[in-house]
């Protein structure tokens, strides 16, 4: 079941768009081919292909669990975890723009 998932997504992944027609990549380049690598079971490839895509996870798994339990400091634990996102995805794509 799980190969034919990471089949159907190497077959149908998307192109990025800004990629496609600006000739450069966006702050998410990377992401569908880390998922897959994830899912492959092949974390260090996944983490350096995307390094934000784990606490993306992290943070939809947290605001799901939090609208349904309404922890006591979920609200202030999802706006950490956002900015510690947020702060991975600006920091790995200046990267990307310096080293390409």
């Amino acid at each position: 079941m799980l190969e034919k998932l990471i089949n159907w997504l190497e077959v149908n992944s998307q192109p990025c768009f800004y990629s496609a027609y600006l000739g450069i990549e966006c702050p998410g380049c990377g992401m569908q081919r880390a998922f897959i690598e994830l899912l492959k079971g092949n974390f260090p490839d996944s983490f350096i292909l995307y390094p934000a895509l784990i606490p993306s996870i992290l943070l939809v798994i947290l605001l799901v669990l939090h609208l349904i339990y309404k922890f006591r400091y979920g609200a202030l634990s999802l706006k950490i975890l956002f900015i510690i996102n947020a702060s991975i995805i600006v920091l790995n794509y200046i990267y990307k723009i310096l080293t390409t």
